[in-house]
């Protein structure tokens, strides 16, 4: 069970690297993206670890990555890994509006055009002039549906795929062990367009042998949730530029697919 009382927001907010970690480790353990080595990024996280580690790491997660490198480079910001470039990428922030649909294009092209047929990129490439960011939501929404598999047969099953890699938010209900049980908003298929449904009853993981990233949770809390893994407890201002950033990037998704 989990307490209703409010508690002081007292902890220190995670650094860049961690909070890269934080997000990066859900399709990580499952082997989908970046380096094999999820006990780094966990125990860089949960243990104190060396930021080096973590910082060696990153820049093996092919994905992520050169979306960092774009927002910094726009914002004028060194390090791809600070707190504030990371946090814009994976939940959404003003700084993603730096990024110009010039420079985004360039950076599309660069990366996907090679690797797609015509129809496909000509698809892709309008995402950008339409007001497309380089934020996870965009990835999710738009580069993976458009590689075709959404007009497939699979589309059920690459509408779960794409749920779970999207940063999804979730109400806390309870604890029940290492999990938790949330009211969480799922992605759905509707009218031939992506659309956010109505919550509902799921259970993620946020625990691992007790330890995890999330700290004290209340019944009443919001969590981020990346591949059924519990990844933050959001504040209103931060669960607010999450909406926000999914329903833009949703709307110039469905232009095109």
């Amino acid at each position: 069970m989990l307490a209703h009382a409010p508690r002081p927001e007292t902890a220190r907010p995670p650094s860049g690297p961690v909070l890269f970690a934080r997000y990066a480790y859900g399709p990580n353990r499952l082997g989908l993206c970046g380096p094999d080595d999820a006990p780094a990024l966990f125990g860089g996280t949960t243990d104190g670890g060396d930021e080096r580690e973590l910082r060696h790491l990153a820049p093996g997660f092919e994905g992520a990555y050169p979306y960092l490198e774009l927002i910094a480079r726009a914002n004028g910001i060194a390090d791809p890994l600070d707190r504030r470039v990371v946090d814009a990428y994976w939940l959404g922030s003003g700084l993603l509006d730096a990024v110009t649909p010039n420079v985004f294009a360039d950076s599309l092209r660069l990366r996907f055009r090679p690797r797609l047929g015509q129809p496909t990129w000509q698809a892709l490439e309008s995402s950008a002039p339409a007001g497309a960011k380089p934020v996870h939501a965009f990835h999710v929404l738009d580069v993976f549906p458009k590689v075709g598999l959404m007009r497939s047969e699979q589309v059920d099953d690459v509408l779960r795929t794409m749920d779970s890699c999207r940063i999804r938010w979730g109400r806390v209900l309870e604890r029940d062990g290492d999990a938790l049980v949330v009211n969480a908003v799922p992605l759905a298929f509707t009218g031939g367009k992506l659309v956010l449904g109505s919550p509902r009853r799921e259970r993620i993981t946020a625990w691992h042998d007790g330890k995890g990233f999330l700290g004290d949770v209340a019944a009443g809390d919001v969590v981020s949730i990346h591949w059924d893994w519990a990844c933050d407890r959001l504040d209103p201002g931060a669960l607010a530029r999450l909406r926000s950033w999914t329903w833009r990037q949703l709307a110039i998704a469905n232009e095109t697919i």
